[in-house]
């Protein structure tokens, strides 16, 4: 099933998800065993993992960027244009960084844990043609 490409389609079927828990970035050679972090991938320099911070600790392994996952629930194509520019665009403007994650269906964001409020409104503005 093919996603959507048309731009004002996109940004007017947003529906912005917040996702329950603490996400963080952490770094290391190999996915210890057992853990299914929500990404994984792997760059020259090592492994990066989006997980829990709660696995994060119980493992001991260091983590950056605190963030809360927001899912963008719209079947976006993958050689869709300008949709996240347009979203971390509108992020931007109002002083906050994003770490965007495409995957096969959506898109997915991950903002500072204390702006995922702030975020949210700036989503459903968007999705209102208010921004």
């Amino acid at each position: 099933m093919a996603g959507e490409t048309d731009l004002d389609a996109l940004l007017q079927t947003l529906k912005p998800a917040l996702v329950d828990g603490v996400f963080v970035f952490a770094t290391v050679d190999a996915v210890p065993d057992g853990l299914v972090p929500r990404m994984v991938f792997r760059e020259a320099e090592g492994v990066t993992l989006i997980l829990l911070r709660e696995e994060a600790e119980t493992l001991g392994l260091p983590y950056e960027f605190p963030s809360r996952m927001i899912t963008l629930d719209v079947h976006s194509s993958l050689e869709a244009v300008g949709f996240m520019a347009r979203i971390s665009t509108a992020l931007a403007a109002k002083n906050m960084g994003v770490n965007p994650v495409a995957g096969f269906y959506h898109d997915h964001l991950f903002v500072p844990e204390n702006r995922a409020d702030d975020a949210m409104d700036v989503l459903h503005n968007i999705a209102a043609g208010r921004a």
